[in-house]
């Protein structure tokens, strides 16, 4: 996945388990407002950077094929 790519299948391939502050904001996207992605992501499992298999936890990585991934 690259950049902001949000789209429903990118989503998809996320772990379940993987959080970002943007996920919880309850407001409607704003195409005249610079996106909110601070890129700071979280494990649910540890609740911290790392996820279980002490590799970060980041879009790019916490997707299908990383030992830890669950799926949505």
């Amino acid at each position: 996945m690259v950049g902001n790519d949000l789209s429903p299948a990118a989503v998809t391939r996320l772990c379940r388990r993987l959080r970002s502050k943007g996920m919880i904001m309850n407001v409607m996207p704003d195409p005249g407002v610079p996106s909110s992605d601070d890129g700071y992501f979280w494990c649910t499992h540890t609740m911290n950077c790392l996820g279980p298999d002490g590799q970060v936890a980041e879009r790019e990585s916490c997707q299908s094929g990383r030992g830890c991934y669950e799926p949505r």
